[in-house]
C-alpha cells in the first residue's frame, strides 16, 4: 500500500530554519505531483507548496515564498520541504501528499494520498 512518512519537524525559534523529508512508498513516485500542506490548531489545512512530476515545476502560497523552498529527488523517492526565516505563524502540522495530476495542486482534494503529519512549532 501506498505510504507517505514526513520527518523533521520540531521546535524552534523564529528567524531559524528547519527541513522537512517525507518518502514515499508503495508508488511510482516520479509519476506524481507531491505537495506539502499544513493545518494549524482550528484552521482549515491549506496548501504550502507543490513540485511537479516531470520538468518540477514549483508553486508556493504567498506567504511561503522566498522563505521555503520544495524539491524532490526521484531516485529516494522523497520531497523536501527547506523552510527559511520560520515565524510564529508556520506553527502548525505540514503534511505531504501526493497527486497523479497537475493541474490543480493548490487544491488538497485533488491529492490521492497524505502522510500522518509533522509537528512544527516556532517559537517567538
Amino acid at each position: 500500500q501506498v505510504q507517505l512518512v514526513e520527518s523533521g519537524g520540531g521546535l524552534v525559534q523564529a528567524g531559524r530554519s528547519l527541513r522537512l523529508s517525507c518518502v514515499a512508498s508503495g508508488l511510482t513516485f516520479s509519476n506524481y505531483a507531491m505537495g506539502w500542506f499544513r493545518q494549524a490548531p482550528g484552521k482549515e489545512r491549506e496548501f504550502v507548496t507543490a513540485i511537479t512530476s516531470g520538468t518540477s515545476s514549483t508553486y508556493y502560497t504567498d506567504s511561503v515564498k522566498g522563505r521555503f523552498t520544495i524539491s524532490r529527488d526521484n531516485d529516494k523517492k522523497t520531497v523536501y520541504l527547506e523552510m527559511n526565516s520560520l515565524k510564529p505563524e508556520d506553527t502548525a502540522v505540514y503534511y505531504c501528499a501526493a497527486a497523479a495530476t497537475a493541474w490543480r495542486l493548490t487544491d488538497k482534494k485533488y491529492y490521492a494520498y497524505w502522510g500522518q503529519g509533522t509537528q512544527v512549532t516556532v517559537s517567538s
